[in-house]
């Protein structure tokens, strides 16, 4: 008869203790608080853990115990790497990470496509809070980390629930500031480069279309440059506008689309930086010159924007201090605020100007 297999027994500190002729607290502090014990206990007992193969408390159990792991989980339902492609996303991330580095903070990027996967990994985070962004459309992150009680920030004035701590910006006036720009150069022939009003869609779109939008910063973008045309007395139904997926091609076709209509714009009213800096690469290569042909302004004020040729006008959002914000909101959640809105500046370079004589 095969003889049965004995469970090993996982060696504990209590056996650590007792192997080096000490008690209990006195071992724990030799992982915990080495140096109120003297050397040579703390040799001995480190010599009774390596011989009995114990490698130390578990960190999850102290930090558990503990009630607070200072750490910090950013979550979002994007890839993990829009944390480091997207020129937004890197920079509110510098802005929660030097304030990590000040406080001794961890940082922990949460992230999955699959909601199954982002549920787990919320649930399983060891953090002291949440920061959540880039959630229109996908307000899941938002039930998930409520769920967990744990403080919560969210980067969105999107989700239009009061009680909700939010950290974001006017869009609308944003938008409204970058029209009013152009308008004061004498331009009167504009287009409209949009961010998707919903995920995957593009193309040529109305102004109707902002109406039922899943995502609320291009629907407020969008009526922000339209109210600002029409105190001008520009008719939005004159107005080319386009859906883009901010990035090349799809950026690529709105521009086709617009160069080819009979009165072609003068001045682009981008929704993104990338999307504005794409568009200038797409104008140089075919012989037009901005600002002396077309005249285009950004939104965001990514760093990338100020080295472009020419440097890029933009509307420039805090996006750093938007990150340490939210860091200082969920280390000490006694002083946020319930809703932070930032303030917008409009960074006047080399890429608007006069309306061309031709």
């Amino acid at each position: 008869m095969a003889r049965q297999a004995t469970a090993i027994k996982p060696v504990r500190l209590a056996d650590v203790a007792k192997a080096a002729g000490v008690s209990h607290g006195t071992a724990s502090n030799v992982f915990s608080h080495p140096e109120i014990v003297r050397e040579e206990v703390r040799e001995r007992v480190k010599a009774a853990a390596d011989a009995l193969g114990y490698a130390g408390p578990d960190p999850k159990g102290r930090l558990l115990r503990a009630g607070k792991v200072n750490a910090i989980g950013v979550a979002t339902a994007e890839p993990l790497s829009y944390f480091f492609d997207d020129p937004f996303a890197r920079v509110v991330m510098s802005g929660i990470s030097e304030i990590c580095d000040a406080t001794g903070a961890g940082l922990s990027l949460v992230s999955a496509i699959n909601g199954e996967h982002l549920a787990w990994n919320i649930q399983s985070a060891l953090v002291d809070g949440f920061i959540v962004f880039c959630v229109e459309g996908n307000w899941q992150p938002v039930y998930l980390t409520r769920e967990r009680k744990l403080p919560f920030v969210v980067l969105d004035f999107g989700y239009d629930e009061g009680a909700l701590s939010a950290i974001g910006i006017d869009n609308k006036a944003g938008a409204k500031l970058a029209a009013e720009h152009l308008l004061a150069f004498g331009h009167r022939r504009f287009g409209v480069l949009a961010l998707d009003f919903d995920e995957g869609s593009s193309g040529p779109v109305t102004a109707r279309r902002a109406e039922n939008a899943t995502y609320s910063g291009t629907r407020d973008r969008l009526y922000g440059y339209l109210e600002a045309l029409a105190d001008a007395g520009i008719d939005a139904a004159n107005v080319p506008i386009y859906e883009t997926g901010n990035d090349v091609p799809t950026v690529h076709a709105s521009l086709d689309y617009m160069f080819n209509l009979p009165e072609p714009p003068t001045a682009l009213l981008a929704m993104s930086d990338r999307i504005a800096m794409i568009a200038i690469d797409w104008l140089k290569e075919r012989g037009l010159s901005v600002p002396g042909d077309v005249s285009i302004i950004g939104f965001d004020g990514v760093p990338e924007a100020a080295s472009c040729k020419p440097p890029l006008t933009t509307i420039a959002q805090p996006m750093q201090e938007m990150g340490r914000r939210a860091a200082r909101a969920i280390l000490d959640p006694g002083q946020a605020e319930r809703r932070q809105e930032m303030p917008l500046e409009l960074v006047v370079r080399e890429s608007a100007g006069p309306v061309s004589a031709r």
